[in-house]
This record gives structure tokens, sequence and C-alpha cells, in this order.
């Protein structure tokens, strides 16, 4: 019986605020890999990019590190959080500075597979058929 893992996939400082990503991020959770970058490749918002750009990376980190069947895998977690959020200030009348916040996103995926089946090792030739085919 196959065995499911758990990859995960983090894109931390994304400059967006985490309510606008985590919209995005909503209309794929619980999806396959194949079907969300689907999805999220016909979607309006800029803040599909990093979303697509963490799923991809979670599909490559299951398939490279980990050995799992890319055609497997489903999003398990899709998880938008606040990340730094840098202090500014905007200039205002009578010589006022008002402050404001820049916030960002921290994206985390977590995707669930089948292991790739093993192959097995070629058998080499036998050498008496080599001969017989000169």
């Amino acid at each position: 019986m196959a065995q499911e893992y758990i990859v995960r996939a983090y894109a931390k400082g994304v400059d967006q605020t985490p309510r606008k990503v985590g919209l995005v991020a909503a209309l794929v959770r619980g999806r396959t890999v194949a079907d969300a970058l689907v999805i999220l490749g016909h979607v309006p918002k800029r803040a599909a990019q990093p979303v697509i750009k963490a799923i991809e990376s979670a599909r490559a980190n299951a398939a490279n590190n980990h050995g799992l069947d890319a055609s497997t895998l489903v999003i398990s977690t899709l998880s938008v959080t606040t990340g730094t959020r840098l202090r500014r200030f905007k200039p205002a009348s009578r010589g006022r500075a008002l402050p404001f916040e820049k916030k960002t996103s921290n994206i985390l995926v977590e995707v669930t597979g089948v292991e790739k089946p093993k192959r097995k090792p070629a058998v080499a030739a036998k050498p008496e058929a080599a001969k017989e085919e000169k």
C-alpha cells in the first residue's frame, strides 16, 4: 500500500495584504494542484501570482525532493498569515506626518500525495544473444 506524505512550501514577505491574498487562496483550497494552477491562471488579481509560485514550489519539492507522483498531489493546507509590517509616514497638511503600515503576507502551502512506484532495475542483455545477432 502506498503511503501518503505531506510536503510544505513557504512564500514569506509577499508585498500584499493578507486579506487580499486570502481571498485568492480561498478559491483553490482543498483542490488538486493541477486544478488550482488552472484556476489561478484565470484569476484577474495580482495576488494570484504569489499563490501560484508557492503552489508550484510545493509541487517541485514533492516531486524532486520527496519522490511523490505529481499527478496525485492535493492541496491539504493553504494558509495566509500576516508578515512583517513596514511603518511609513505620509506627508500631510501643515507640516504633519501621518503614519501608515505597508502590510506583507506569508503563504504556507502543504500538499499531500502518493509516492511514485519504484522501478525494477533493468536486466542486462545476455552476451549470447548479442553474438547471434552479428
